[in-house]
């Protein structure tokens, strides 16, 4: 996909252009590496929509690597669900690989690299390497370990991979510089033991390679010439270079990095993510609160709003905070001339038009959509009884209130002027029901100009209504405040459940199917609770928002 059109900067754009031109690269070669230990979320797709559409712009590969080093944290349901989630921003890879396919290779780059005397069986602990390798104003120390001969070394890491060590036991060091001033060089561990079982590899290894030595190896190994990383590894890019040096693969990729996104009101770190669908602060990763893909998805946006929120954000060397608003922007934008208008009742008042013929029903034109005259009109139907939401009554209202109250007059949307006389209320003074009167004069589209009225209102007519569940979505995370975890800033309030009606015509919608609801924004239908006997709407984002581009 090729469809990028935005002016807005992106400076490894221009770096590829040179590479092509000056002839350092004859194809370029991208690649997007997550590690499936949970799911994708927006700021990886940001990532995506980078480095497929270089990719595609400059008649290059991408290729979609799992890197799983890590069997702790990993699972076959996060590949399939990152694979699910790259498909539906309508994205295709060129190759599918896996880091785990690598080990064997990894495995002989690092044999090389302790023959080289470029490596070390470490025996400190954790906490012990991390006390010698010192801090950003005082040099590290060497351990004992490091003066190990290559026969030893190559015995012990054998044991390694052999099982013969607990988990912890011992390590594999680079050895490069206990005294560089960046502490990523001070002879950083490329191999740890873990008698994990692993998704893809099963139990035929016990060592596993740190990511910050299998991820260069990887991209040299696929031959990817622009390695595209958030800047948080900007220090670690001398470690990449090291690695691809030392290990002796032909191929030279290049590492460069960009700033990450970063949302008003929105965590994106998985490990945060990970924890509010583990404390069941949301019902899963793919709540229509999270900002995971799967559960935008859910929620009802768009692959083409965000795929031109990422292109629209840019891509820049250093951090900025992106208001959330601004995603919204681009799913309006999207969904304006494709969503339909109907009309639904979020919290009903039942309206009796007293004049109406009782058990008449007749039906109304209205237009799918004033903004795009091609997904036509339909019928709504209009009786003696119809439905209006409770907040547009009021017995005692205030001034410059349009709305309906006793003695006033307000037009019904696509169907009369109607006035409200009595209201009925229940033993606790509950105002349960209003009873009105219409005008027949006054049928939209008839040319009446008699007289004004300053009020319209949605309705659902009440005989042929169907029920239905709205979901009202608030921001999971509220703005900072004191706290000291992120779990304090956690919106108790962050889901509104009610319950009231749809047109008769909504019979057919299926999951995933987005409407306008008539001054209450786009909503789209709950693919996990939608039942046969109930539909349920995720409003997606309401109509206005303050933000401008």
């Amino acid at each position: 996909m090729s469809e990028n059109t935005s002016n807005t900067s992106n400076f490894i754009k221009h770096i590829v252009k040179e590479d092509l031109a000056n002839g350092t690269h004859k194809e370029i070669i991208t690649r997007f590496p997550p590690e499936p230990n949970g799911y994708l979320h927006i700021g990886h797709a940001k990532s995506i929509v980078l480095n497929f559409e270089l990719a595609a712009e400059f008649n290059g590969k991408i290729n979609l690597r799992f890197d799983d080093t890590n069997p702790l944290k990993e699972d076959q349901e996060y590949v399939d669900a990152i694979k699910e989630d790259i498909s539906w921003l309508g994205y295709e890879w060129d190759n599918l690989h896996f880091a785990s396919n690598y080990f064997e290779e990894m495995y002989s780059r690092a044999i090389l690299l302790i023959k080289k005397r470029m490596a070390y069986v470490e025996d400190l602990s954790q906490e012990e390497i991390r006390e010698y390798r010192g801090s950003l104003h005082e040099a590290g120390k060497e351990s004992d370990s490091r003066s190990r001969s290559v026969e030893e070394n190559l015995e012990l890491f054998e044991k390694m991979k052999n099982g013969d060590f607990a988990n912890g036991e011992k390590v594999l060091r680079a050895k490069i510089d206990m005294a560089s001033p960046n502490i990523n060089l001070r002879d950083p561990v490329i191999y740890r033991i873990s008698h994990t079982e692993h998704h893809n590899t099963g139990n035929t290894w016990c060592i596993y390679p740190m990511y910050s030595f299998a991820h260069p190896l990887e991209d040299a190994i696929e031959g990817v010439t622009h390695s595209l990383c958030t800047l948080e590894f900007e220090d670690q890019r001398p470690l990449y270079d090291w690695v691809v040096e030392h290990s002796e693969i032909h191929a030279t990729p290049r590492q460069y990095e960009f700033a990450r996104l970063n949302l008003t009101n929105t965590v994106l770190s998985k490990r945060k993510l990970k924890q509010l669908v583990d404390e069941n602060y949301v019902d899963g990763w793919d709540d229509p609160r999270m900002p995971t893909i799967s559960g935008l998805r859910r929620r009802g946006f768009t692959a083409e709003s965000i795929r031109t929120f990422a292109r629209e954000i840019g891509v820049a060397k250093s951090d900025n905070l992106v208001d959330v608003r601004m995603l919204e922007h681009f799913l309006r934008e999207d969904l304006k001339l494709k969503a339909p208008r109907t009309m639904a009742v979020l919290d009903p008042l039942k309206v009796v038009i007293t004049n109406y013929p009782e058990g008449e029903v007749e039906w109304l034109d209205a237009d799918n959509n004033p903004e795009n005259e091609e997904m036509g009109t339909r019928k709504i139907p209009f009786s003696r009884e119809i439905y209006i939401e409770k907040s547009d009554f009021m017995e005692d209202p205030p001034k410059k209130y349009f709305r309906l109250f006793p003695g006033n007059e307000v037009r019904l949307k696509h169907a009369y002027f109607i006035k409200c006389n009595e209201v009925i209320k229940d033993e606790d003074g509950n105002v349960v029901e209003i009873h009105c009167t219409y005008d027949p004069e006054t049928k939209s589209g008839s040319g009446f100009t008699g007289r004004k009225v300053k009020g319209t209102l949605h309705f659902v007519e009440a005989t042929q209504a169907k029920k239905a569940e709205y979901r009202l979505y608030h921001s999971l995370i509220e703005d900072e405040r004191e706290g000291d975890s992120f779990l304090d800033f956690v919106n108790p309030d962050s889901l509104e459940i009610t319950h009231g009606y749809v047109e008769a015509n909504m019979d057919d919608a299926k999951p995933q199917d987005k409407f306008q609801f008539f001054r209450h924004g786009y909503f789209n239908v709950d693919s996990k609770h939608t039942t046969e006997d109930m539909l349920v709407f995720n409003r997606i984002v309401e109509l206005k928002s303050s933000f401008k581009l």
